[in-house]
């Protein structure tokens, strides 16, 4: 099991990202509502606005296939 774990945070990246008290305040309400960690809700928030620009695919992570150029 603990080589699936390492496995898993060597594909995560971090990094930091500032946000304003009251977008972090309601971001961490709606984490709670929807039994999520904060982590947990940012990343659902911008892995459902990047599925719905088209920007991956329906499946996590996976980017679309480039257009035929």
């Amino acid at each position: 099991m603990r080589g699936v774990m390492q496995e898993k945070e060597t594909k995560n990246k971090s990094f930091v990202l500032r946000l304003d008290a009251d977008m972090m305040n309601a971001i961490e309400a709606w984490a709670a509502d929807e039994f999520r960690s904060t982590n947990g809700q940012i990343q659902w928030i911008l892995a459902e606005a990047l599925k719905k620009n088209g920007r991956i695919g329906k499946r996590k992570g996976r980017p679309l296939p480039s257009p035929p150029q």
